[in-house]
């Protein structure tokens, strides 16, 4: 590996391509003929920095373990077909290499970076403040690494130093010794970080959200105790500080052109300028259809981009949203609109015309007959594969539409520069005071402090439908609920099924594949299988998780 230890540092600065949306950027430098001896100073250390939220794309592009066999996101396909990270049938050691892999590339950065910063580059007396900056945003993201495997997988392997030689004895740490080396990195880095640093730059409130989360996360396991709770509460008191999410609407969070608001507290930034990679979001392409497979709608040209992920919302996450919640509209999308003229369609369409319409609430028949003369109508219970019966007489056949798969799609992550389902420029949200508001409330309902938490969900609420203090009593159920509806898309909903102890029985209450012929086993499936590559590249010494 001794080519390696030498070029690792060069190949690193040379792919930091994280640039930033809007108009702010972490740029990096463009250097040839180096080597990590002569490049690598105080001057430019911060590229290694970079490098690290660099990588965090990849992280954050994954959606499969995050989102798939939940209660609001399950396959798009029949209630009878299998998928194992649905519906957890035939779930095995072939999955899930990428959460894996991509979350130790962000630790590998990050270890880098803080060897580099303390053994290799030499600081002047004047740049010390730098150093310290650097290694708190390399720990604070190492933190986010560790905390995204432990979730999945448990315990893991910790790794905190450089890689520089080939190694096949890596095993497992246990559960806890993972949480505190999580705390450890955490409360190294706050005191360091910035209250208000350069766009895309992890802040100390960012830091002190994670940690709550962090906390919050623990005091349900093994490893955790009551105390984690009030821990995690006092901690996203101090994230939220003096900002009232309600000085902004939700639909004014997702506005394509305020994606820097005050809510965010640490973001995944694009660009649609600079290097190739700075414009690769996709996350547009997240729960929809073929849109392009409706007349009138095209491939090319459609605003609302092409399907790529295999997923949907299931018909209880569209009932969570009650009459007066604005977040609805900023969600979802009840009517898709053609963008092209399409003679030959069922009615001469035009661009601008309804051609999919998703009421509410049910329509009786006389209305349904009626709209279905102007464009196709699908019911709340027709939200899932499948061809309903025609309705005679009218021009919408049902059975003229080739898209089987028919569901109100995502809006909230809407493009505006995109190619089909690729090379979008949106930012990532992965932290909203929002959601601290709800880990608050989670933590102080842990805490049994049940008018602390009142007071948190219901300023979450308040924001959606101007309605004060709309809850009077708050159960887990009240807050995975909220959860769902305010940040759908956005958190790892399975963990936080699992956090909270509901991941099985919501799942089978709700996820239709699951329903049908679920194989969710607790004993098994809480945590994710260890890649099979991972163990065939060990000595033994990793090993898989039970039943696996």
């Amino acid at each position: 590996m001794k080519l390696y230890k030498n070029i690792k540092v060069v190949a690193v600065a040379l792919t930091l391509s994280l640039s930033y949306a809007c108009n702010d950027y972490l740029e990096e430098d463009i250097f040839s003929d180096i080597t990590s001896e002569n490049f690598i100073d105080q001057n430019n250390a911060d590229q290694l920095v970079v490098g690290v939220y660099s990588s965090l794309r990849d992280v954050y592009r994954d959606y499969t373990y995050q989102f798939f066999g939940t209660d609001i996101f399950a396959s798009q396909s029949e209630a009878f077909s299998f998928s194992p990270t649905n519906d957890y049938f035939n779930l095995n050691s072939g999955e899930g290499l990428s959460v894996w892999s991509n979350n130790y590339k962000v630790i590998s950065k990050a270890n880098t970076a803080i060897s580099r910063y303390t053994e290799q580059i030499s600081w002047s007396d004047a740049n010390l403040d730098q150093r310290d900056y650097g290694i708190a945003q390399a720990q604070a993201l190492r933190a986010l690494a560790y905390f995204n495997l432990v979730q999945q997988y448990g315990g893991v392997v910790i790794e905190l130093e450089e890689v520089q030689t080939i190694r096949t004895d890596y095993a497992r740490s246990t559960e806890a010794e993972t949480y505190a080396q999580i705390i450890t990195d955490l409360e190294a880095a706050i005191p360091v970080l910035l209250d208000d640093p350069g766009t895309g730059r992890f802040s100390k409130r960012a830091a002190q959200h994670l940690l709550a989360q962090v906390y919050l996360t623990r005091a349900y396991t093994a490893a955790g105790s009551s105390a984690d709770f009030t821990t995690a509460a006092a901690l996203a008191e101090q994230a939220i500080g003096n900002y009232d999410i309600r000085s902004q609407s939700y639909a004014e969070v997702f506005d394509y052109d305020n994606q820097e608001n005050d809510e965010v507290l640490f973001a995944i930034q694009y660009g649609n300028s600079g290097l190739t990679a700075d414009k690769s979001n996709n996350k547009h392409s997240l729960f929809m259809n073929q849109v392009f497979n409706y007349p009138g709608v095209n491939r090319t040209t459609t605003p609302y981009g092409v399907s790529g992920f295999e997923a949907m919302p299931t018909p209880f996450f569209y009932s969570l949203f009650a009459d007066n919640d604005t977040r609805e509209d900023a969600t979802i999308h009840r009517a898709i609109i053609a963008d092209s003229d399409e003679p030959d369609g069922p009615d001469n369409i035009v661009a601008g015309d309804t051609i999919v319409y998703y009421p509410k609430n049910a329509l009786d028949a006389d209305e349904l007959a009626e709209r279905l003369d102007r464009y196709w109508v699908y019911q709340p219970d027709q939200y899932l594969f499948g061809l309903p019966d025609d309705v005679p007489g009218v021009n919408y056949l049902y059975s003229l539409n080739i898209e089987r798969t028919n569901f109100p799609i995502f809006k909230k992550f809407d493009d505006q520069d995109f190619n089909e389902d690729t090379d979008g420029a949106r930012d990532t949200f992965v932290f909203r005071v929002a959601g601290t508001h709800l880990l608050a409330a989670e933590a102080y309902l842990g805490a049994s402090n049940t008018a602390s938490a009142l007071s948190h969900i219901n300023i979450v609420r308040e924001r959606a439908t101007g309605v004060a203090n709309e809850y009077t009593s708050i159960t887990i159920d009240d807050i995975l609920n909220e959860r769902a509806i305010e940040l759908a898309g956005e958190e790892n909903r399975w963990a936080v099924l699992k956090r909270t102890g509901k991941l099985e029985e919501r799942i089978d209450l709700y996820n239709p594949q699951v329903i049908d012929h679920g194989a969710f086993d607790s004993s098994i499936h809480l945590l994710r299988p260890i890649p099979a590559n991972e163990l065939q590249l060990s000595d033994g010494s990793l090993v898989q998780n039970p039943g696996y």
